[in-house]
């Protein structure tokens, strides 16, 4: 096993995967770190599916066009969840407020979806496992993947983690300087300052896609991101979310 500090510092995105099965006990272990997560209020807001079904991993697939979805061995998929308190709330006879109506209910459900993801990374990540993260599965076809993995209203797709053993070692990819990430008491950074590191990070971002192992690309940090949130602009999620019983309200 990994130490720590291996484990996050040498961490990176794995798409391809051999066909060995993953240990039940390097699973349960995974399942224990998930399920020790940090949560608000320790309300559990998140449940997460396991699939090991080649057919439904196929037709992932089909709906996202990535290509890890159908060649891991284990796709876990990390949902904000409010189902279960409903159903316990009306077996006890509690009045469960309309809390998916607020943003912060969203958010909340979000936030422990994602702490509860990291956690199984980590746990992975330190048994020798290689991981992707595929947010594609939240935004592609919401109500598709809603209808393929039979998800009830309260309950919405956050993000996927594919496992497998690695087939691959891809170039660490360069992260912002510690300057542009960590501020002392105050949101404390310079624009000018900010903007000249930033346009330092853009150019290493853009050196490490023309030189990195593998496919090379012209991609700099900029403009790539941006274009996906011009694409991302196109998304119905909310109309999703109302959908799933999150009528955002206030």
């Amino acid at each position: 096993m990994k130490d720590v500090r291996q484990t996050l510092l040498d961490r990176v995105s794995i798409r391809r995967y051999e066909r060995e099965a993953i240990p039940q006990e390097t699973m349960d272990f995974i399942y224990d770190a998930v399920r020790n997560t940090p949560t608000s209020y320790n309300g559990q807001q998140y449940s997460v599916i396991d699939i090991d079904d080649q057919e439904i991993k196929e037709k992932l697939y089909e709906l996202t066009g990535q290509k890890q979805l159908k060649t891991c061995n284990r796709l876990l998929i990390f949902c904000s969840d409010y189902n279960k308190m409903t159903l316990l709330a009306e077996k006890k006879g509690v009045t469960m407020p309309p809390f998916t109506d607020t943003m912060d209910g969203t958010i909340i459900g979000i936030i422990d979806a994602s702490l509860a993801m990291m956690s199984a990374v980590v746990a992975a990540e330190s048994c020798g496992l290689g991981c992707n993260c595929v947010g594609y599965l939240r935004t592609v076809d919401p109500k598709a993947v809603a209808e393929l993995l039979k998800l009830p209203k309260g309950v919405f797709v956050v993000c996927g983690l594919a496992l497998g053993i690695p087939r691959e070692h891809p170039d660490l990819k360069p992260k912002q300087q510690r300057d542009l990430v960590f501020m002392k008491n105050c949101y404390s950074q310079d624009p000018e300052k900010m903007t000249e590191e930033l346009v330092e990070y853009d150019r290493v971002v853009t050196d490490y896609n023309h030189h990195r192992a593998g496919s090379t690309s012209d991609n700099d940090w900029c403009a790539h991101i941006i274009n996906y949130y011009d694409h991302a602009m196109e998304y119905q999620i909310l109309r999703y979310l109302k959908d799933q019983g999150y009528d955002i309200k206030k």
